[in-house]
């Protein structure tokens, strides 16, 4: 039994990659540079109620950058990002039965703060106008990437964590996974 959960859950993480990566390259045009409305990046709290797609994000994340216009910086560095919001997302749902309206906050604060630190210094580094000063394309940067995860995160983050749990796919899942 315990191999069959192994299973579902990398079959399940390897869903949710592949989800990523698909809307973040399919809504492209509004997925890199500067002020990204990144629509996957909603996925992003997932790990609070399902750890094991940490992985899956982080992955996909790794496949949509590839597309990137900032580089394999991005591919490294901007996959780091999602990588270190999982877990921290991740750890914020651990042992938790009930999601306060703080818990919720915090957890869609976690990708913003995430992204808008290192993608937007790795989009200061590679994407910058040549003579701006770093820290100004740093601060210039770091703020669109922060203005486009705060409108994903808190209308679709907060939709997803709000509703996810009352969806009878939910409950399922969480039996199984």
């Amino acid at each position: 039994m315990k191999n069959k959960n192994s299973v579902r859950r990398i079959a399940f993480s390897a869903l949710v990659a592949a989800v990523y990566a698909a809307l973040t390259m399919a809504l492209g045009f509004m997925s890199y540079n500067g002020t990204q409305f990144r629509v996957a990046e909603a996925l992003c709290v997932l790990p609070f109620f399902f750890p094991c797609t940490t992985w899956g994000i982080f992955i996909g994340c790794v496949i949509a950058n590839l597309l990137s216009p900032a580089g394999p910086l991005d591919v490294v560095f901007g996959s780091l990002a999602s990588l270190l919001c999982c877990l921290s997302v991740s750890a914020l749902g651990r042992g938790v039965k009930e999601c306060g309206a703080w818990r919720k906050v915090l957890v869609c604060l976690c990708p913003v703060v995430f992204n808008a630190l290192i993608v937007g210094a790795v989009l200061a580094f590679t994407i910058a106008e040549p003579g701006m000063s770093f820290a100004t394309a740093f601060a210039i940067f770091g703020a669109e990437v922060a203005f486009g995860e705060l409108v994903v995160m808190f209308t679709l983050g907060m939709a997803l964590m709000a509703y996810l749990p009352k969806m009878k796919l939910y409950n399922m899942l969480k039996e199984k996974i």
